[in-house]
């Protein structure tokens, strides 16, 4: 199993990159980890700045940094976020460690009129509601897993292949909310928000902000 398995963050990098706008000025990438994906952002905007509150992931991310990526220490509830700021903020495997009702507003104050927030983030398992999925996502695991292995072998990338420092992430094996809670959540503190649940245990939201 091990030779298989690989990186689902990684693989939903491209859907958050699709969101963002164009031109895309300034983004917020909210717990950045080692900076995989800041790194990747710096190619479609001005200047990204990432946040992490992990002095590991934060060190680590240096060592990669891009000259148009700021990385700043810190947790995103306790640190002051300019108003209407950032074109777009984004997220990955993060939003499941923290209380919705406290950083969505705070996300949504920094994000500029028309601006958009996307994340991706764990799920709570819910059975059976969700039961074809799950069973989708395990098979889908292990055949995605065969191909990605078969593809490192050749050389062809590392398309999606685990990194070192991925057993130094805070890992959260029984998220609080299930899809359906997080969307009940995310409608009433940011109306017009989409919530669904995506294929390999994860759940995405967006939501543009409004002009006037």
């Amino acid at each position: 199993m091990a030779g298989i398995d690989w990186q689902h963050n990684t693989f939903y990098h491209r859907f958050l990159l699709r969101q963002l706008p164009n031109p895309c000025a300034r983004v917020l990438d909210v717990g950045c980890g080692a900076g995989a994906f800041a790194t990747e952002l710096a190619d479609h905007a001005d200047h990204v700045d990432a946040i992490d509150r992990s002095p590991v992931m934060i060190d680590a991310a240096e060592q990669r940094s891009p000259s148009n990526v700021t990385y700043l220490l810190g947790d995103i509830l306790d640190q002051p976020l300019p108003d209407e700021t950032y074109d777009a903020i984004v997220s990955i495997s993060t939003l499941h460690h923290l209380p919705l009702d406290e950083v969505l507003p705070i996300l949504a104050k920094a994000l500029r009129p028309g601006g958009v927030l996307a994340a991706v983030a764990l799920p709570r398992t819910d059975l059976p509601r969700e039961l074809p999925i799950e069973l989708l996502a395990a098979l889908g695991h292990r055949a995605f897993g065969a191909v990605f292995a078969v593809l490192r072998a050749a050389g062809r990338g590392n398309w999606h292949a685990r990194e070192s420092n991925d057993a130094d992430m805070p890992v959260v094996l029984d998220p609080p909310l299930t899809t359906h809670q997080v969307r009940q959540q995310v409608t009433a503190l940011l109306p017009g928000a989409r919530v669904r649940r995506l294929v390999y245990w994860r759940y995405s939201l967006v939501w543009h902000k409004p002009i006037g």
